[in-house]
């Protein structure tokens, strides 16, 4: 692993393959882990950087209060240290979730550094009342019960009714690969997501690729949603995984990759 440093916070990301680069970004109660297996079938033909998130797998959490945009800040000093600004190519990012809605907070600053954007199981809206809500449930049962019940109860509601019962070794894959999460980074995160702003105008604005993947059975970002969201940009391409709950990347692995390396080929055409 590689690190830089954000606020004296050491944040700490993997580098894998040659190409032209492309960033992954994982989501809530996860690391950089969570994108494997694409990362073994992309490496070959892509500079990947996958950071694990302030707080995440192998990196510092962040003092105070943050926001999305703070998150956003410490993958532009990875870029910074990553790339020569003045003769590297633009990048595409791409984000599962929470990454997602970095990836947005990031192209909203620097959208000349993007040549496309994904969204992974994620959403260009701000939540609404009732999922502030659940978010606000949710920090009250890490503080009083602690994060490893919380993700236990949590964590077989990302998948959908077909993986739980054809796959659901994965729902014990996922809970272990989130064993080490203290609760301070989880309530940091729930309550970043719970300020963030409606970014629609970005997407709208954005006059470069964009990738959304939705998933049928998606309990986080329900299919309307994602549907809703998928005419905001001119270049959408807009996928629909129809066995997957949240996690696309393990439910469907191959068609995810599948649909993610023809938008890297695209978004990395100059347009």
């Amino acid at each position: 692993m590689k690190q830089v440093s954000f606020r004296n916070k050491k944040i700490s990301y993997q580098t894998e393959g040659t190409g032209n680069p492309v960033m992954l970004l994982h989501g809530f109660a996860e690391d950089g882990r969570i994108w494997n297996y694409q990362v073994e079938n992309l490496k070959k033909n892509y500079r990947l950087i996958i950071p694990d998130l302030p707080g995440s797998g192998e990196s510092e959490m962040l003092k105070g209060e943050v926001s999305l945009t703070d998150y956003a800040e410490t993958i532009k000093v990875i870029v910074d240290e990553e790339f020569d600004s003045n003769t590297e190519k633009q990048f595409t990012m791409i984000g599962h979730s929470m990454g997602g809605y970095i990836t947005l907070a990031f192209a909203e600053k620097y959208p000349e550094l993007l040549n496309g954007m994904g969204l992974f199981h994620s959403s260009v809206f701000a939540d609404d009342e009732q999922k502030k809500e659940t978010r606000r449930k949710g920090i009250d049962f890490i503080r009083k019960n602690g994060p490893e019940s919380f993700l236990k109860n949590t964590t077989p509601n990302l998948f959908s009714e077909t993986t739980k019962a054809k796959a659901p070794e994965l729902i014990e894959k996922l809970i272990a690969l989130s064993k080490n999460f203290s609760g301070e980074s989880l309530i940091q995160y729930y309550e970043a997501m719970i300020k963030r702003p409606d970014r629609s105008a970005i997407v709208k604005s954005f006059k470069k690729p964009v990738l959304m993947i939705a998933g049928v059975y998606d309990n986080a970002v329900p299919i309307q949603s994602s549907l809703r969201q998928s005419y905001l940009s001119d270049v959408t391409y807009f996928h629909i995984l129809k066995l997957s709950g949240h996690m696309g990347m393990w439910e469907e692995e191959s068609t995810s990759t599948f649909h993610l390396e023809n938008f890297l080929h695209t978004s990395q055409v100059k347009h």
